[in-house]
């Protein structure tokens, strides 16, 4: 019984060397709990983010959580945790909660990101499906995380590149090759997954080294040593425009709490926009080697807000209509001035 996440997933090991603990004994849950309460206390940090979380029983999550929370009451700040669970949006679901996580990775709407992107295949329509999956089980307020990347899969530059493919064992390309194409076309295609995390609902999770466009095969050859100076054009490029959508969430109410609507999901083109009252924001990505035009319609009582683009992309804005063209792999954001 080793590695069957699935099929075992509550007493499989990890291997024949780690034995797993009977965490249905209390005994055994409040000592890890208690351990768990010791970082908390000892180093003030933030919160959890818990591994494996569908392997756990239920009964040790509920104990933390109760502890975490009344830990809470005396520091007075919140402390937050989300887990990391592949599977099914009801077995996800199944541990948030009153008494439960706050959130998980939504493994679910990332690969689907991912194979819209990369993949010539596979169109945007599955990420509508997909995202709206996810809002009906968590809500559109929710602190679900939708991240680049993961130390479970291959990078995505190498998925945006070719260099690894998807009908392949991504660990072991890791393990027989060098994995070190990068591309114009992946940086682009990497720049869109960061701008659809930073303005959709939940919580954008950047997996370190995807700012820069880090390479690689399945762990551990998604684990590279970061790189921290003596950037190329295209590694230090990249990086300024997550800042610059990191900052626009933060300084924009409709990244953050606005409401959520689909208006283009077929085949290489995506748009959607956020509202929250007067915060307006408009996300278009032409993921087509082919320069695409595109027309909106404006919400009621926005014509006459002062609009702006993020990427300075040229646009008109007549008769409660946005008009604008955008060149092959590429996205632009269109948004209330302040």
């Amino acid at each position: 019984n080793t590695e069957k996440w699935d099929e075992h997933r509550l007493t499989t090991w990890f291997d024949v060397f780690l034995p797993t603990l009977n965490l249905e004994k209390q005994e055994v849950t409040e000592m890890l709990s208690d351990s768990a309460l010791y970082w908390l206390k000892t180093y003030d940090i933030d919160g959890f983010r818990h591994d494996a979380t569908k392997h756990i029983p239920k009964i040790f999550w509920r104990t933390l959580t109760k502890k975490v929370r009344k830990y809470e009451q005396k520091r007075g700040e919140p402390v937050f945790q989300i887990g990391e669970t592949y599977g099914t949006p009801e077995l996800i679901n199944s541990y948030l909660g009153t008494g439960m996580l706050d959130g998980q990775f939504d493994f679910n709407v990332y690969d689907a990101l991912l194979s819209s992107i990369c993949r010539k295949d596979v169109g945007f329509e599955v990420v509508q499906q997909r995202l709206s999956q996810s809002f009906d089980y968590y809500g559109q307020h929710n602190l679900m995380g939708y991240m680049t990347g993961n130390q479970d899969k291959p990078r995505f530059m190498a998925m945006a590149t070719g260099d690894v493919k998807f009908d392949e064992d991504a660990k072991y390309a890791g393990w027989s090759r060098n994995i070190q194409k990068k591309t114009d076309t992946g940086y682009k295609k990497l720049a869109m997954m960061h701008a659809i995390l930073q303005t959709i609902p939940g919580i954008p999770v950047s997996y370190y080294g995807d700012e820069i466009g880090l390479t690689g095969g399945n762990d551990p050859d998604n684990r590279r040593d970061m790189k921290f100076d003596k950037l190329t054009q295209k590694e230090a490029g990249l990086r300024k425009k997550v800042g610059e959508l990191t900052k626009l969430r933060r300084s924009h109410l409709a990244f953050l709490y606005g409401d959520f609507n689909f208006l283009e999901n077929k085949g290489d083109f995506l748009a959607y926009t956020r509202q929250f009252f007067h915060s307006f924001g408009l996300v278009i990505v032409n993921n087509s080697d082919q320069e695409k035009k595109f027309t909106f319609d404006l919400p009621q009582g926005l014509n006459k807000q002062q609009l702006q683009a993020l990427n300075r992309t040229k646009f008109e804005k007549n008769g409660g209509k946005i008009v604008i063209t955008l060149p092959p792999y590429s996205f632009e954001i269109i948004h209330t001035a302040h």
